[in-house]
């Protein structure tokens, strides 16, 4: 797999795929679903689905297709080797969540969390794989939640689909062990390779397993937080550990306007709105000191931007 364009812009999604073998085109197919990289506080989720004929199971199982959480690395990266050998019969899609995707949805106002990021993901694949030609008649789908309610919702999304979602469906159907192993040695390899675009900023690559269990992680977290700009975008800043270090080590800022706009009376409103702006104005008054001698910080270079003498 090539990750390049991923890598070289990271606070983007992005959707990789494999050629779409003619016989997926022509004969009924079935295609499993599962992800990998969900728990860590580091680096993206891969939501990775693969698909082929229904009478090749027997054909896949030979290949020792299983839950990739069982098998070390070298024996997935082999194992997928001899998926893309078979490319005559068996594709795969996958879809690369950035950490800064996952911690902004589940920050925002109307909360975004795992399970629906995780749902949308699933079904943006199964469409992808049927705007492709491929003739998907059976979906199988590692649970994310109450299996039951995922099934119903996937099923009233594509009612012409048997669709069944169940734990573990990773051991149990082999086309979901083989997505399993494309979402994990995608995710594997895009760790392995992360590029920090933060410039101008060495970064241990000691970060450990990732999970925020991992003392090494957690060390490495505490060593790689700005007291302004908080993490690198390799962090999802959303998980509860980087909350604490963020708490503990950043620096605090006030924020006036706490109160609802639309709670206010029109006249206090007015009032609340001035002081906010004169608040806010504060800091791009112009100063008797030249611009000149001051020198940005990066996160500002980085981003284009500068400094604004007009409000």
């Amino acid at each position: 797999m090539e990750f390049a364009d991923f890598l070289a812009s990271p606070l983007r999604n992005r959707t990789l795929c494999s050629d779409e073998p003619d016989v997926c085109k022509a004969e009924e197919c079935c295609l499993g679903i599962d992800e990998a990289g969900r728990g860590p506080v580091l680096g993206p989720m891969v939501y990775g689905c693969s698909y082929c004929p229904i009478n090749w199971i027997d054909e896949l199982k030979s290949l020792k297709v299983a839950d990739s959480k069982t098998l070390t690395e070298e024996q997935r990266e082999t194992i997928f080797g001899r998926i893309n050998k078979a490319s005559d019969s068996i594709g795969w899609i996958i879809e690369i969540l950035s950490p800064n995707y996952l911690s902004n949805g589940m920050l925002q106002k109307s909360k975004y969390n795992l399970n629906a990021i995780s749902h949308d993901s699933a079904i943006g694949l199964i469409q992808k794989a049927l705007d492709k030609g491929i003739r998907v008649t059976q979906v199988y789908v590692d649970t994310v939640g109450d299996a039951g309610k995922y099934q119903a919702k996937l099923t009233a999304r594509f009612p012409n689909l048997s669709i069944k979602v169940t734990p573990r469906a990773d051991d149990l159907f082999p086309i979901v062990g083989a997505a399993s192993i494309c979402a994990k040695v995608a995710r594997d390899g895009i760790v392995r390779q992360w590029q920090f675009i933060e410039k101008g900023i060495e970064f241990s690559r000691d970060f450990g397993s990732g999970y925020p269990s991992d003392p090494q992680t957690k060390s490495w977290l505490q060593d790689n937080i700005d007291s302004v700009f908080g993490f690198p975008t390799f962090v999802r800043f959303s998980w509860n550990t980087c909350q604490v270090i963020l708490q503990n080590k950043s620096v605090n800022i006030e924020w006036e306007d706490d109160t609802e706009e639309d709670d206010l009376p029109k006249a206090k409103r007015s009032k609340q709105a001035s002081k906010g702006s004169a608040k806010l104005n504060m800091f791009f008054q112009e100063k008797e000191e030249s611009h000149d001698a001051l020198l940005p910080h990066k996160f500002f270079k980085e981003r284009g931007l500068s400094v604004a003498t007009k409000l």
